[in-house]
């Protein structure tokens, strides 16, 4: 049994923030990944004795890692009733690149293995399902660096009952020169006509890498899936804008956007 961790309240006004941490239990794992490799993890659920099975959520983190933000947003799922993990990817790297060094940051990330970090994922929804208090369903939601994985995870495999894609960068491509490259073989874009879930999509309108048009091309793409897709673009908004730990933080477009997350995860994961 892992030892719980002390859940903080939420800064103040962010969209679902959590008021009340004693509603909410957590605790730092680590699971199965890719060829059995630990994965470390974030956990946070309900607290009580409520045992009736709960949806469950994945949350990836951006270039940044699974810092307190990140952490944040998992304990908004679970305050909302979802049993929610946040996926370490940085793991193997032993965390993430220095943030003020730019040319490091995409480094690491164009050097990171797709398939390795599919199988990350892939382990982290197996892990999720095979815990008593999950009731089968699961989502996932990521953020610039995550969103492009939370694409990718959703049109690659068939662990997702629905996925949040938010601004996911570089899915038309594997790195700002190169369509392909040894660990980045196949941008998501080019599977989007594959994708094995409900999809929702969020762009800023300022936001370059992924551009309205990007989202555009997605939406259409994605249709051929016959999957249900939604791409909104938010005005006012360029990238990052949820992260409210940055200087992109908008707070009107970022509550917008947990105003349509909240009810499309809720309308594909309750429990049938």
């Amino acid at each position: 049994m892992c030892p719980a961790v002390q859940v903080k309240p939420s800064p103040e006004g962010v969209p679902g923030a959590v008021t009340d941490p004693t509603r909410i239990r957590a605790e730092q794992l680590s699971f199965a990944g890719a060829q059995g490799t630990p994965v470390n993890g974030y956990l946070a659920s309900p607290a009580g004795d409520d045992e009736r099975a709960r949806p469950a959520m994945i949350v990836i983190h951006t270039a940044a890692g699974l810092a307190e933000h990140a952490k944040d947003v998992v304990n908004r799922f679970a305050n909302l009733g979802y049993v929610a993990l946040g996926v370490d990817l940085y793991t193997r790297e032993g965390g993430p690149p220095p943030m003020d060094d730019m040319q490091a940051v995409m480094r690491r990330l164009f050097a990171m293995s797709d398939a390795t970090a599919l199988g990350d994922l892939e382990g982290a929804a197996d892990f999720l399902r095979a815990r008593e208090q999950v009731g089968g369903k699961v989502g996932c939601i990521g953020f610039c660096m995550g969103g492009r994985y939370t694409l990718l995870f959703a049109c690659a495999s068939d662990r997702l009952d629905a996925a949040v894609d938010c601004w996911g960068g570089f899915i038309d491509r594997a790195t700002l020169d190169e369509r392909s490259t040894e660990a980045r073989p196949t941008p998501p874009l080019e599977l989007a006509d594959r994708l094995q879930c409900p999809l929702l999509a969020a762009i800023g309108a300022e936001d370059g890498n992924p551009s309205p048009e990007m989202g555009e091309q997605l939406r259409r793409q994605v249709e051929a899936s016959g999957q249900e897709v939604k791409v909104d673009v938010y005005e006012g908004a360029g990238h990052a804008f949820f992260a409210d730990d940055r200087p992109t933080y908008r707070p009107g477009p970022a509550a917008e956007l947990w105003r349509a997350v909240v009810p499309f995860l809720e309308r594909h994961l309750a429990a049938s």
